[in-house]
């Protein structure tokens, strides 16, 4: 896997822009009015958002994404944050990090989950990025020291596409560089932005209902894990973890009484699915979790979960199904343990009972985003390229920025014949991750096919709005 490199948050350094030469980023607005308003926060927020998926491996996996996406959403009830709609990152990285961005964009390494512990721990990640989206620390670093705004977010990119391009030693000198030649006071504002967050997000824990000790927990299990490597967890680099800031941690969580409910089954579910799939083969996977069942594991159902998983992906389904079936006994009514059970029919390619059980589950929970997937998936593996792309053509409309659903639409309408599908389709791929030239040329190939002055005044107004996007982009 490329090695990536994402500074966690965007306000974190004062960034000169020499980093940015020679690089495509973003025009980032008017940099002399000091503070920023909602709106513009969005635009940067949704500028950033298509660049990075541009230029780093994002995960599919859309029990990961359901599960994050409740996870944010519960938390985000008992925070300060007034507007609690996000978007969700997941980039397929083994590094620990997480990262806020302007406009309420959250992203999270699947690292992350490997190295937290429990749901706690990561909560605690979770909860620190929202107390930096609700305090607005882009825009109050922003009205500080409004000439730096341009120069301090492009360099900052800039170390994001280094680092994302494989060059994740050159990212990290770049950032060093410039954060080497920041100014004492511009590096005191980003600690308090620091201790405000701590606090905020502490806070914001312990109201959801989490142990108020797991920050510190967090703390020091991101400690442990940069002890005997050769650099810093990316986490760390952007939130220096030291002796006191422990402690505040600590001090914090003993003014309540520590909470030692059981853990959270799903967090290791999804905790066991990121192993798997970062696992070097389906072999080494059915090695690992052979041998947590055998002796040590934070959760034995998630380690007999990952093993229906590695045989699943190991092409034995046979034995996935002989491994998943205690647990579904179990737990008939989890909704995981049912997205295995259809993944395993996938894997035997037993497709008519797989969209039985999806037809079933989908009656019973209509907007379950696995459902959807796994439906969608189903019906164009299976050959039904014209349900496939009618339902995804429906179904798409609910979550119109998610880039792997127009991804599948343009696959199963190019598999049904519909050219001018896969070419409006692709477009609005393409937009999503931020790769405009070809989003266009989908745009004007789509232009060429339509036969309808409504359709044709419809796709001229995309073909409008992707021009500035470009335009935006390349207007430095």
């Amino acid at each position: 896997m490329r090695k990536v490199l994402l500074a966690t948050l965007l306000f974190s350094f004062s960034l000169t822009s020499h980093a940015a030469d020679g690089l495509n980023l973003p025009d980032f607005g008017d940099t002399t009015s000091g503070i920023v308003s909602f709106q513009e926060e969005r635009r940067l927020g949704q500028m950033f958002l298509r660049s990075y998926r541009s230029q780093v491996p994002t995960s599919s996996d859309p029990l990961l994404i359901s599960y994050l996406e409740h996870l944010i959403a519960k938390l985000a009830l008992y925070s300060p944050l007034n507007n609690r709609n996000f978007d969700l990152i997941v980039a397929e990285n083994s590094t620990m990090n997480a990262f806020a961005a302007p406009g309420n964009i959250i992203g999270v390494h699947t690292g992350l989950l490997v190295h937290s512990q429990s749901e706690a721990q990561l909560a605690s990640v979770l909860t620190h990025e929202l107390a930096h989206l609700s305090q607005r620390h882009y825009a109050r670093r922003l009205e500080q020291q409004s000439n730096m705004a341009l120069p301090f977010y492009t360099a900052l990119l800039a170390s994001l596409v280094l680092a994302a391009s494989g060059d994740a030693d050159g990212g990290i000198a770049a950032i060093s560089a410039t954060q080497a030649a920041a100014a004492d006071a511009q590096l005191k504002f980003s600690r308090q932005n620091e201790q405000e967050a701590d606090r905020l997000g502490i806070q914001t824990l312990i109201d959801a209902g989490y142990d108020p000790y797991a920050a510190s927990d967090m703390f020091e299990q991101m400690l442990r894990a940069s002890r005997y490597s050769r650099r810093p967890p990316d986490f760390l680099l952007t939130h220096p973890v030291t002796e006191s800031r422990i402690s505040d941690a600590r001090a914090r969580a003993m003014r309540y009484p520590r909470r030692l409910q059981a853990d959270n089954l799903e967090f290791h579910l999804m905790r066991s699915r990121v192993r798997a799939g970062q696992a070097e083969t389906p072999q080494r996977a059915i090695d690992m979790f052979r041998g947590e069942l055998e002796g040590n594991s934070l959760s034995m159902d998630s380690s007999q979960y990952g093993l229906a998983l590695a045989y699943a992906e190991a092409g034995n389904p046979t034995k996935a199904r002989e491994t998943l079936t205690p647990l579904l006994e179990k737990e008939p009514d989890r909704l995981t343990y049912q997205v295995m059970d259809i993944d395993i029919d996938i894997a035997a390619e037993r497709y008519s009972e797989a969209l039985d059980k999806l037809k079933t589950g989908l009656h019973d929970l209509p907007n379950y985003y696995p459902f959807n997937v796994r439906y969608a998936e189903v019906l164009m593996n299976s050959g039904r390229y014209q349900s496939g792309a009618h339902f995804l053509s429906q179904y798409v409309r609910n979550r119109k920025d998610d880039p792997y659903l127009w991804y599948l639409l343009a696959e199963v309408n190019g598999l049904a014949g519909d050219v001018l599908g896969v070419h409006e389709a692709r477009a609005e791929y393409f937009i999503l991750i931020g790769i405009y030239d070809k989003a266009i040329l989908q745009l004007r190939n789509a232009l060429k096919l339509t036969k309808t002055d409504y359709k044709t005044a419809l796709l001229n107004e995309r073909l409008r709005y992707v021009e500035k996007l470009r335009a935006d982009l390349d207007r430095r």
